[in-house]
């Protein structure tokens, strides 16, 4: 089977966090994305809560959580200001990024990873493969048991070309200078 490389986030935006996130950067990491909509009744009542007790559940884990703001209906209403009202009043303290507007209806980051509409959930792994891709809600225990899979998957070897090195030492030892 043929893994699925999950593309880059195309972020306008970013709250909670003091540096823009990059998928490449958190390789060796299991990501949990989900994408939602400050007006999105499901993402309110369902999603955002799943996120939040995510990140609590496995807050000792090596789980980066990731909400990105997909904005396809509604602009003038949900707006980067807006938004920022937002996470603090529902207290959502993971990073979040406004996904970047898009030439047609759809923004950048929704496009690229196919989502179908809001709330939507990716579930990456260590690899940077999407292991897990849903539209909607889905139960907190199914979600639970997907991360906690993912979680146990050995951290990829990265593997690097030997260097020669520049003072005469190799595999541990040092010639001593005649």
């Amino acid at each position: 089977m043929l893994k699925r490389i999950a593309p880059e986030l195309a972020v306008s935006q970013w709250f909670n966090t003091d540096n823009p996130l990059m998928l490449a950067s958190l390789r060796g990491r299991v990501v949990f994305l989900h994408s939602f909509q400050m007006l999105c009744p499901g993402c309110v009542s369902l999603a955002i809560p799943q996120a939040q007790k995510i990140e609590q559940v496995f807050r000792n884990s090596d789980l980066q959580v990731i909400g990105l703001h997909t904005v396809f209906e509604h602009h003038a209403a949900m707006t980067p200001v807006a938004l920022q009202a937002f996470l603090h009043e529902y207290r959502i303290t993971h990073p979040v990024g406004v996904d970047q507007p898009g030439e047609g209806l759809l923004p950048v980051t929704m496009e690229r990873f196919q989502f179908q509409g809001t709330p939507s959930a990716v579930i990456i792994g260590r690899d940077g493969s999407m292991l897990h891709h849903k539209f909607g809600a889905e139960d907190d225990m199914i979600v639970g048991a997907r991360i906690a899979s993912a979680l146990s998957m050995p951290v990829p070897v990265v593997e690097t070309a030997p260097q020669e090195p520049a003072d005469g030492c190799a595999d541990g030892f040092c010639a001593v200078p005649a």
